[in-house]
């Protein structure tokens, strides 16, 4: 397996396509995101839709789960760190960069007791979040280090999760015909 330089020029045209097509067409450039999550039964596992893909989100068997997939929290750390992965090969491809590899590596942290008596101070989001950005390359310190504020500054998720976000909440009730019988 080769080193991702074809991969960044490809990135590269792709990326100046796509800015191209935008700036042609400013409506088009909005993309609708969306994401639907159907716990199953007698598991609760939770069946993450995406497109045309399925993704499994689990628990520890010490959590009531069958340790079938990550959990949400995991699930986004993963995020983030899939997120820091494809700006800093957008940002290497568009500063035409030489890198062989990349890898992301982040960890958080969770804690059971949180919010209960005695630990109200502690978060009951994970926190403590921290990401290695670790790159083979030949180019300049002064170069890698631009890339690296880049990415901090156009990472969508690294943003989002910086930055908090208002989130509405709907509630939509129903009543299967068990449960009126």
């Amino acid at each position: 397996m080769g080193n991702l330089n074809e991969y960044l020029q490809q990135k590269r045209e792709s990326l100046h396509d796509r800015i191209a097509k935008a700036n042609t067409n400013p409506d088009q450039a909005r993309t609708k995101l969306g994401a639907k999550v159907k716990a199953a039964g007698r598991s609760g596992v939770r069946e993450i839709r995406i497109r045309d893909f399925q993704v499994i989100s689990d628990s520890p068997p010490d959590y009531a789960g069958y340790n079938l997939g990550p959990s949400s929290p995991e699930l986004q750390l993963g995020v983030l760190g899939s997120c820091i992965t494809h700006i800093a090969l957008i940002q290497a491809a568009d500063r035409q960069l030489s890198i062989r590899s990349l890898e992301v590596e982040v960890e958080g942290e969770m804690h059971t007791l949180a919010g209960r008596p005695g630990y109200e101070e502690v978060p009951l989001y994970p926190h403590n979040i921290r990401y290695k950005l670790i790159i083979d390359s030949d180019e300049s310190e002064e170069a890698l280090q631009e890339l690296h504020e880049a990415i901090e500054r156009v990472c969508p998720i690294f943003n989002l999760l910086k930055n908090p976000q208002q989130i509405e909440g709907l509630l939509v009730t129903s009543r299967s015909a068990a449960q009126t019988s």
